[in-house]
């Protein structure tokens, strides 16, 4: 009896030794790591909401489908195929006679406003614009819709989005957008992730970004609209906003700080030039600046005997050592006389080569933006004596020779010829500027057109649209180094912007829906180009 008792307060007694380990052990295994510790890391599920897919949004005002291309010839558009026969003056070069006159690198991107984070929260800071009137507590109810983080190598992308309210009843034409996404604010978006060209234009009343009637520096008069009969500029109050990022604010300090010691060139037509004369003006806040050096020599912009202006101009601001040139290259293809020895000799037009200027100057260029279309047309070529060559001998292949062809594939040519250029000048930043859209109603430019309407928006404010109208460009510079500058639609919708019927020098009954009013929407192309260098 004694001895089945004791066998029995054994068992008892290894049974609560057992249960009182294992407590031990479950009670130092909780302390030591708790339950969440048994969950997937957050940086988990961050990976995954950063890795997925957006769904694209159809092309709605894309003009142009593959379809419209010769599969002989690169890029051509039928539309742009069909021979001009209007003759050799145009609004373009009939007011050209009247009027004398970056790259950074990837961790240089300016200052950025601080993002305190406290609690999972963040809050925004707003850095003050430097050339606009500082916006009331009344003007902006911020309000953050969006916040990303990927989750890399430790870093992270923030988009934060502004609400703006306008109490301001300044005009019955124009409704202020609610939303507004601020470059002052602290959002940030990399350059690859955003595409510049989808968003919206918004009434902002701290626009324009200089005065049209004090940039008499570098504006010429017969684009400055405040100079002409034009009384409505509501058009000057206008911002483009994209669609799912924030676009920098522009302040011609900053530009200058990004652009220290570099070189930003501008070759094109006329409206390269209006880009160019924008882009003085806002870096100058247009204020006279008698410190900028003239350093057109430099880049071999000299007038000729018996010319009326060089072929281009260079100007240099000495605080940062940069400068800000514009070439004239209507067609981007290299033109030679074929007898320099005759004035009204015919020249060669080299599709298949670039203009002689970038062959000579390119090593000297940080920043280039390329732009041509215009002046595709029977007129021209046959006006200025320009015959087409390829490989060095006047060209012979008739489908080449329709216009639409002959222009696509020189664009596609002199993108493939400056891409090739890119490792041998590793700081090169190159661009490619989509066409510029033209508004003539009823007629072209001599036959009656016009483009009469100035309410801004009347034909839209949103472009939804994921690739360029600018098919041709579109194509040209993808799979290069050339990036795509593209303006097209976001300038289609803006058709109040032209100088029309204002000008003060053009023949009567004659209007200009080509080029731009300054201040106006080749301001933005500048902003969106500083935003992508």
């Amino acid at each position: 009896m004694k001895r089945g008792a004791l066998r029995r307060r054994a068992r008892d007694i290894s049974v609560m030794l057992v249960v009182l380990v294992c407590a031990t052990v479950v009670i130092w295994t909780w302390d030591r790591t708790p339950t969440s510790a048994f969950l997937p890391p957050e940086s988990h599920y961050l990976k995954l909401q950063s890795e997925e897919k957006v769904e694209k949004l159809p092309t709605a005002l894309n003009t142009e489908t593959k379809d419209s291309y010769s599969s002989a010839i690169p890029f051509v558009n039928k539309e742009e195929s069909k021979e001009d026969s209007s003759d050799n003056k145009d609004t373009e070069e009939e007011e050209e006679k009247q009027v004398e006159e970056v790259t950074v690198s990837n961790t240089n991107r300016g200052k950025i406003p601080t993002i305190e984070e406290k609690k999972g929260e963040h809050e925004v800071i707003a850095s003050e614009p430097k050339y606009r009137k500082t916006p009331t507590k009344e003007d902006f109810k911020l309000e953050k819709v969006k916040h990303e983080v990927a989750v890399g190598e430790g870093e992270a992308t923030e988009t934060t989005h502004i609400k703006e309210t306008n109490s301001d009843p300044k005009s019955n034409i124009l409704a202020t957008d609610e939303e507004r996404t601020d470059g002052t604010s602290t959002a940030r978006i990399t350059n690859q992730a955003c595409n510049y060209a989808k968003g919206k234009w918004v009434v902002d009343n701290h626009r324009p970004l200089y005065s049209g009637s004090q940039c008499k520096q570098w504006l010429a008069s017969m684009w400055a609209c405040r100079l002409m009969q034009r009384t409505d500029f509501a058009f000057e109050s206008l911002r483009w906003q994209p669609k799912d990022c924030s676009m920098e604010e522009f302040e011609g300090s900053k530009f200058l700080r990004r652009m220290k010691n570099k070189t930003l060139a501008f070759v094109g037509d006329s409206l390269g030039r209006q880009q160019f004369q924008s882009m003085m003006c806002m870096i100058s806040g247009g204020k006279e600046r008698l410190d900028v050096l003239d350093v057109g020599p430099e880049f071999g912009f000299i007038t000729p005997e018996g010319g009326a202006r060089p072929g281009g101009w260079a100007y240099r601001f000495p605080e940062t050592n940069t400068t800000v040139l514009y070439h004239w290259s209507s067609t981007l293809c290299d033109i030679e006389p074929l007898n320099i020895t005759d004035p009204a000799t015919e020249h060669a037009m080299h599709l298949d080569r670039p203009p002689a200027f970038l062959r000579q100057y390119l090593q000297k260029i940080d920043v280039l933006v390329m732009n041509t279309g215009h002046h595709w047309n029977r007129g021209k070529l046959n006006g200025n004596k320009w015959v087409m060559h390829v490989n060095g001998v006047p060209n012979t292949n008739r489908k080449l020779a329709a216009l639409g062809n002959a222009k696509n594939f020189t664009i596609h040519s002199t993108v493939s010829w400056v891409n090739s250029q890119l490792p041998l000048h590793p700081g090169l930043k190159a661009f490619y500027r989509s066409l510029s859209p033209r508004h003539f109603v009823g007629g072209e430019w001599n036959t009656g057109g016009s483009c009469n309407n100035t309410t801004p928006m009347s034909i839209g404010k949103e472009v939804l649209q994921e690739e360029s109208s600018d098919y041709s460009a579109g194509r040209a510079v993808k799979g290069t180094g050339v990036k795509l500058l593209d303006i097209t639609a976001l300038s289609h919708i803006r058709d109040e912007g032209h100088i029309s019927r204002f000008s003060i020098s053009a023949s009567r009954g004659v209007q200009d829906c080509l080029h731009w009013c300054l201040p106006g929407v080749p301001d933005t192309w500048n902003e969106i180009l500083f935003a992508m260098i």
